[in-house]
């Protein structure tokens, strides 16, 4: 888990600083929940954490940048947590993105970079969340949406402003960075390399203590590595689901309202006469007929008007009554009688005179009430079963607003009330690997995840069939597991810890020992373990690319020796603490560069690493030049509030 906090706290400024900072208000207007950009009511606004240029950060963009970053950790790690976070440095790396953002604000504006209200009008009309119905900024969703959440609208403004700022210096800089032809031959040359060496293993169990913890050292372990065995939020859901059996069948359709609905459709049933053409419009009835004497001439129409630097157009179907009310009753009058396949008489509109080849004919005789008496009866019970549908689903909301249990409403339907087992927040079922929530659950996990025990709620599984009702019975937060639950499981991490430890310590030593001239076995010797065979390795670039693109699990130490230099010797940890490895570069053999497009995509590449660097050299010199003062006191009330570990001086 701390892997995954390092990953993703690990920032580089780029092209895409500002950018990032929009999408997410857009995105978190979308979802409704802009809680990011409330004020506190823990933290005063006036209580700053830094200063940037004479503008201040406070303590409240602080706490609301952290409980963001905090949700965007949790879909890709439902155990973690805000004391995690903290812990691992979080704050300090979202603090030095605010900065960083700030001054490239604070910068912008002392160079004279202005941003329109027009632009940020622009800008606040593609969040969706400020969007009505029609997808279309809506005045008063926008105002709604601030109001409900606590924002004004002149801070909203600042906030668009400070990124677009950011954005326009951000992206000159870090754009069209070429990176040298003679660089990118010798970074080409590398992608085709094999490298050779050496790896040892010392597996944990081999250097774990043989004897078990004492209950002061389990205790002392526990406390140290409390975050390893936090257990995520489970949350149990009750459901029931049901579908059309559950509704009664509608009546079925009278005569009358067969009929009613004939005579409304009677331009659908009645006779249809349709035409489908092709038509060319030149300026003059000279040009209309020259054209009309090429194609009896052999020429296509096509052909004919391409000729002259002109196109035809191919239009749909059309009765004579359509036809005349979008050109002319004399053009409609023409099409239809002319043969299918011929030209018709070349006639004038406002656009010009209309050469009109008719390419197909649809005719359909009228179809009376008793031919589609069936169909209309079928169309009508349909909709009186939707009708029907949308009703109780309605009935059911109703009932839960006035205070219905899940249970009743499901006697009501006819349906089994079922519980899943203890859920986590991905669908997975605690303390069982491989188990998931069942099929009709999942679609509602999120929505379940984030509402209050005993709140049923209904919603659609499979679209105009399937429905679900749910709520949930138990929530169980994410916290650490009580020792005297997981003791066995704290020994064994202990168990590991200790043997991965050692195992560490004895691959330094051997490390040293070669470093110093000593053979990989005369080093091997001195762990004073039976360690496992040496085993030489030896592979190349492609194919270490061509295993990671796969999704094929490259070995730690074979990933290190491309990040080795020759002759060197280093040591590498193996994943879960299984054990560490010592690594030893005996080769490289650089590739050969047959290809020029080769060299060129090797130059795209790093000049998109290249505008990465240029990018970052910006945001320090805005930096600098602004001047950045950090207030340590304020910043560390943060911290203790967010970990929840009280206020300290």
């Amino acid at each position: 888990m701390l892997s995954i906090f390092r990953s993703i706290l690990k920032s580089k400024i780029g092209a895409a600083i500002a950018l990032v900072a929009l999408i997410l208000i857009a995105l978190a207007f979308a979802s409704g929940d802009i809680a990011g950009l409330r004020n506190s009511s823990v933290l005063g606004s006036g209580n700053a954490v830094a200063t940037v240029g004479g503008k201040a950060i406070d303590a409240v963009q602080l706490s609301q940048g952290a409980n963001r970053a905090l949700e965007r950790f949790k879909q890709q790690q439902p155990t973690a947590t805000m004391k995690l976070l903290v812990a691992q440095g979080g704050i300090d790396q979202i603090l030095n993105d605010l900065i960083d953002r700030s001054a490239l604000s604070v910068f912008g504006k002392d160079h004279q970079i202005a941003i329109s209200d027009r632009l940020i009008d622009s800008e606040i009309a593609q969040i969706p969340g400020f969007q009505g119905v029609d997808g279309k900024f809506d005045q008063n969703t926008f105002r709604q949406a601030l109001a409900q959440q606590g924002i004004s609208e002149k801070a909203l403004r600042e906030e668009i402003a400070d990124n677009l700022t950011a954005q326009q210096l951000m992206v000159p800089a870090t754009s069209g960075a070429v990176m040298p032809a003679y660089a990118a031959t010798r970074y080409a040359s590398l992608l085709n390399e094999v490298r050779s060496g050496s790896v040892v293993a010392l597996p944990s169990p081999l250097f774990a203590p043989t004897a078990a913890p004492s209950d002061a050292q389990l205790l002392a372990f526990y406390k140290s590595h409390i975050n390893d065995f936090v257990r995520p939020e489970r949350r149990v859901v009750r459901y029931a689901t049901f579908g059309a059996e559950a509704l009664k069948a509608p009546p079925p359709p009278t005569d009358a309202e067969i009929t009613a609905r004939y005579q409304a459709g009677k331009a659908i049933y009645a006779a249809q006469d349709k035409r489908q053409i092709t038509q060319l419009i030149v300026p003059t009835e000279a040009a209309a007929k020259a054209i009309i004497a090429e194609v009896s001439g052999g020429k296509s129409l096509d052909v004919a008007a391409k000729e002259k630097g002109l196109s035809t157009a191919q239009l749909g179907f059309f009765s004579k009554d359509e036809l005349a009310g979008q050109i002319s009753s004399e053009v409609a009058d023409a099409v239809f009688t002319t043969p299918v396949g011929k030209l018709a008489a070349p006639q004038k509109s406002a656009l010009g005179w209309h050469v009109i080849r008719v390419d197909e004919e649809q005719k359909k005789p009228a179809r009376p009430l008793t031919a589609v008496r069936d169909e209309i009866a079928q169309q009508l019970t349909d909709e009186k079963r939707r009708k029907a549908f949308s009703d109780m689903l309605a009935n059911i909301e109703d009932q839960f607003s006035n205070g219905a249990g899940l249970a009743d409403v499901a006697k009501n339907l006819g349906a089994e009330v079922k519980k899943t087992e203890p859920l986590t927040a991905n669908g997975q079922v605690y303390g069982k690997p491989g188990e998931m929530a069942p099929a009709s659950v999942k679609p509602v996990l999120v929505t379940a995840f984030s509402m209050d025990q005993e709140e049923p709620q209904v919603a659609e599984v499979e679209r105009g069939k399937t429905f679900v009702i749910y709520d949930v019975t138990e929530i169980a937060s994410s916290a650490p597991a009580p020792l005297t639950e997981i003791k066995d499981d704290v020994k064994l991490a202990w168990k590991i810890d200790a043997g991965s430890q050692a195992a560490k310590a004895a691959a330094i030593r051997m490390q040293v020992e070669i470093r110093k001239g000593k053979s990989l076995e005369q080093a091997m010797a001195g762990a004073g373990k039976p360690l496992p065979p040496v085993q030489q390795v030896s592979l190349s670039r492609p194919a270490l690319s061509a295993a990671l693109r796969s999704g094929k699990e490259v070995p730690p130490p074979v990933s290190l020796m491309f990040h080795m230099a020759k002759g060197t010797v280093k040591v590498q940890s193996a994943a879960g603490e299984r054990g560490w490895f010592v690594v030893l570069l005996k080769d490289i053999q650089p590739g050969t560069v047959q290809s020029e497009e080769l060299v060129k995509g090797a130059q795209r590449e790093l000049g998109q690493q290249l505008g990465q660097a240029y990018g970052e050299a910006l945001v320090k010199a805005a930096r600098n030049e602004v001047g950045v003062t950090k207030h340590e006191r304020a910043i560390r009330a943060v911290r203790n509030q967010l970990a929840g570990i009280g206020s300290t001086n």
